[in-house]
């Protein structure tokens, strides 16, 4: 049996961005876990994360609002409350399809944020 970690616990003010209460990054070294979690946030309709890949599995959760997900070659209309996961090595982007604001969750199954950003095929 493997000895118990201590319970963490990490502030709202440690993670968040300067800018925005629902952006920023908690590590996976700094909860000592084996999954890294980012807080993703915009009020500009048609911005989000551009394409990239990870080489682990990521988890997008809808906190508030409406996203259109590409994952490969899939499209994925999703909403408040959705959950949606994103394979290993399958490239992916995200975007606010609107109105209003876009709030997401990602769980990235890696103790760190591993990401090699990509030339968007569908960028004209």
């Amino acid at each position: 049996m493997k000895p118990q970690k201590p319970a963490q616990h990490v502030k709202h003010a440690d993670w968040k961005s300067d800018k925005d209460d629902w952006k920023g990054v908690v590590g996976g070294a700094l909860i000592d876990s084996d999954v890294t979690v980012l807080f993703y946030a915009t009020d500009e309709v048609g911005v989000g994360p551009k394409w990239h890949v990870h080489p682990y599995d990521e988890i997008f959760v809808i906190r508030k609002g409406r996203a259109r997900f590409t994952i490969g070659d899939k499209v994925i209309e999703a909403s408040e409350g959705d959950v949606l996961m994103g394979p290993a090595a399958v490239p992916h982007k995200y975007e606010n399809l609107g109105p209003g604001r876009l709030e997401s969750i990602d769980i990235h199954l890696s103790r760190e944020w591993i990401q090699t950003d990509l030339v968007d095929p569908d960028a004209t």
